[in-house]
């Protein structure tokens, strides 16, 4: 695939949602003008949204695990963002971040598409003069890209950004999983990211995700539930009145199915040979300790839960 944000017969128009009709970055027109020049990483894609709303919640819905930005108190968030298009989701969460608390968000995506990214962090921040301009970064990063982690995991831990020195704290996915040719240098991305030696399965994992062809998307589930546990994300909504509603599923009153799973690096898989070969490891090489083929479930188990969710 020689540029996969213009694959063959492409034909996509912005997508729509209420709360941001009209907006100057992400509205209808923005998002034509940018899907023109730089293709599928130019739309807002649907789970974009969900996430959103979980990162920078209403007062009326609680989640389970809680939002990063709504339970810490005096705790750092370093977080990267892999594939991040036009940005939607770090600047609209962008009043989430803490400088204060040397908070770091660091937006990466293709080298082609950094200049429509750098573009719209600064049409929201300015230049220079807001304490949110200094704390997102844009950086490439192509996916099973290693030189490209360790640049970013360089400047991290030398301190180049305003944060300070430390490992990311948090990965967030918006909408990744589904050209399957993708899939295993996203997984091999994610697996460096957590690779550090102290911190790699304390760093918490946040991917939006829409259905759209599970026969080609569910490999990636698979694969991915061999080196992390993962779950979803919980909501209620809280009344008025004190009550609240039962848990259910976030994603499911959302066309879709759509999900956000919470994820962490499982411990025992930092030992584990991570394949060079991306065939093998979205086989399961390596996993486990082993290097031949092998499966997780976690998915498939949590689907038929959707399923039950729905009846």
């Amino acid at each position: 695939m020689a540029n996969p944000n213009f694959p063959k017969n492409l034909q996509i128009r912005p997508s729509t949602f209420s709360s941001f009709a009209a907006h100057k970055l992400y509205g209808h027109n923005p998002q034509k003008r940018a899907i023109e020049k730089y293709g599928i990483a130019g739309r807002v894609w649907e789970a974009a949204y969900i996430l959103k709303i979980y990162l920078d919640p209403p007062v009326n819905l609680s989640f389970d695990p809680p939002s990063p930005y709504e339970i810490r108190s005096s705790e750092s968030i370093r977080a990267i963002e892999l594939g991040s298009g036009s940005g939607m989701i770090g600047i609209s969460i962008a009043s989430c971040l803490k400088s204060h608390l040397h908070d770091l968000l660091v937006l990466t995506d293709l080298p082609e598409v950094c200049p429509l990214l750098e573009s719209n962090v600064k049409d929201a921040f300015g230049d220079s003069g807001s304490s949110l301009h200094d704390l997102i970064h844009v950086r490439p990063l192509a996916w099973g890209n290693v030189e490209h982690v360790q640049n970013i995991e360089s400047d991290l831990m030398a301190g180049q950004y305003s944060c300070g020195m430390g490992p990311f704290t948090h990965i967030l996915c918006s909408d990744l999983v589904y050209f399957p040719e993708l899939l295993a240098p996203l997984l091999r991305t994610i697996i460096h990211l957590t690779s550090h030696p102290t911190n790699g399965t304390q760093c918490n994992i946040l991917i939006s995700y829409k259905i759209r062809s599970l026969s080609k998307e569910s490999p990636f589930w698979s694969a991915f539930g061999l080196w992390f546990t993962f779950g979803p994300v919980l909501v209620r909504k809280e009344y008025s009145d004190g009550t609240s509603s039962s848990w259910e599923r976030f994603g499911t009153a959302f066309e879709g199915p759509m999900f956000i799973f919470a994820a962490r690096r499982r411990p025992e898989s930092l030992e584990w040979i991570l394949p060079s070969d991306d065939s093998e490891l979205h086989s399961g090489f390596g996993a486990r300790g082993t290097m031949s083929p092998k499966a997780d479930d976690t998915f498939e188990t949590l689907l038929f839960m959707s399923l039950d969710d729905t009846e």
